[in-house]
């Protein structure tokens, strides 16, 4: 939450107590406070901090727009100014959070303080007619823990918001031959969505890492000793084809803290395997851990996917890059998640895992991931599209006990593997989709909203 900033726009009018609202903006911003959501106020711009007129609009905007806000919430305090409302979260064009405290009963003489409700009812009404996006938490008391969960659910939408109209990705090294299904339209994705993708050349990306090797070949050593204690490293030709895992990890985390990167697209195999003498799987996985997602196969949809879902858990949990697979021997509502790379984060703690030779693809050096994933809810998303029509399908599942196979893997049960399956099946999706340990779809179905390029959701129940 510390990197996303919410414009407290409290909205009142001049019916109704003026006090009263008062009352109430500084219980909604304290329970801010408590909860740690970072906001900006506009109480040096407007009187008493609370739009109450149409002319309030403009100042608060221009001040809004310099505090660089992500996200716009205007709690209303005792009715709505509808005409402002709907000004404000159209000049401000971020997400928009509507919500108002419960409104308590008739005074004895038969009069109210607040008609809080009817106000919101008023600024939605707006808000549909000038075609802004909006996001509504039911009219509540303070305390429910509906305002708290609905609060963190839209800081939520507003990260996937912002990191997706803000991706670049770094793509190293070409679409591999066979791989017809990561064929993409890049221009489609640039001129329709922003996403820039910056190609990596890759004889220039592979010198980097051999003279980065050498240059802190010392300092590789002591890490990958240390690594040992929690991967075992074996097929390996050399050392240093160990080493400049370490390596390449370091040189990607540089060039997308300069150029921006927000995920990467690598090609994996064949040319830069055998030029840096091991599969790079390990490496993308260290990448990840730091906050990177990164999609094997030069899987650029992937990518994207990775960015989504990664978001809507704040950050907090990194992305996994997976196939579904074959289907559980014994569970028809299971499947196998299932790939050569993951973060170290997602490793089933108990177990220790191993970087070794990949089993069905011959001839590649060592280097490919080996590993049971950890336990818990997991979240799939994938972002695809074909002939100009663009969706994201997501469900959600928990990880199931399940058979051994190699490379990193999880067995996950879903409510109903025969709609994934079509759904998958039928399109426009691959198999490859982003993973990630929590419930994350809700997030993702409110966020598509305030999208561009008018992407359709698929709910995977």
């Amino acid at each position: 939450m510390k990197n996303l900033k919410l414009g407290f726009v409290p909205i009142g009018k001049f019916v109704f107590s003026h006090t009263d609202a008062l009352k109430y903006k500084k219980l909604i911003e304290n329970k801010l406070q408590e909860w740690g959501i970072q906001y900006v106020s506009i109480d040096s711009v407007i009187p008493d901090g609370m739009i109450r007129e149409q002319k309030h609009v403009e100042a608060t905007v221009e001040f809004l727009k310099e505090e660089k806000i992500d996200g716009l919430f205007i709690p209303h305090c005792n009715f709505g100014t509808e005409g402002a409302a709907g000004m404000l979260a159209k000049k401000l064009s971020v997400p928009v959070l509507l919500w108002g405290p419960k409104d308590e009963k008739p005074l004895k003489d038969g009069t109210r303080l607040r008609d809080t409700l009817c106000g919101l009812f008023a600024t939605s009404k707006v808000l549909h007619k000038i075609g802004v996006p909006f996001t509504y938490i039911e009219n509540c008391k303070i305390e429910d823990n509906l305002l708290k969960s609905g609060i963190e659910k839209f800081i939520r939408v507003v990260s996937v918001v912002k990191n997706f109209k803000n991706i670049r990705i770094g793509q190293i090294g070409g679409r591999i031959d066979f791989f017809w299904t990561t064929i993409i339209n890049e221009s489609e994705l640039l001129e329709r969505f922003g996403v820039e993708i910056f190609p990596i050349d890759m004889i220039e990306f592979i010198d980097k890492i051999k003279n980065n090797t050498k240059k802190r070949e010392k300092e590789y050593k002591e890490e990958m000793n240390q690594t040992k204690k929690e991967i075992k490293f074996s097929g390996f030709e050399n050392e240093e084809s160990i080493l400049n895992l370490f390596s390449m990890r370091d040189v990607m985390l540089d060039i997308a803290k300069e150029e921006g990167i927000t995920a990467y697209a690598v090609q994996s195999f064949m040319s830069i395997c055998k030029q840096l003498g091991g599969m790079v799987e390990f490496a993308t996985a260290m990448v990840g851990d730091k906050g990177i997602p990164v999609a094997c196969e030069t899987d650029i949809h992937g990518a994207i996917s990775s960015i989504l879902l990664q978001s809507a858990s704040l950050n907090r949990e990194m992305v996994f890059v997976a196939d579904l697979t074959v289907r559980h021997p014994e569970n028809d509502n299971g499947v196998l998640l299932w790939h050569c790379s993951s973060p170290l984060s997602m490793k089933n703690k108990t177990d220790k895992g191993k970087v070794s030779n990949h089993w069905i693809l011959p001839g590649i050096p060592s280097g490919s991931c080996h590993w049971k994933l950890k336990s818990g809810n997991i979240t799939v998303l994938r972002f695809d599209g074909d002939n100009k029509e663009y969706r994201i399908i997501s469900g959600e599942g928990k990880t199931i006990p399940g058979p051994y196979t190699q490379n990193v893997y999880v067995w996950i049960e879903v409510k109903n593997w025969t709609e994934w399956e079509r759904k998958f099946i039928e399109g426009p999706y691959i198999h490859h989709v982003a993973s990630n340990y929590g419930k994350y779809s809700s997030i993702i179905e409110e966020s598509i909203k305030y999208l561009p390029g008018n992407i359709k959701f698929e709910n995977l129940t």
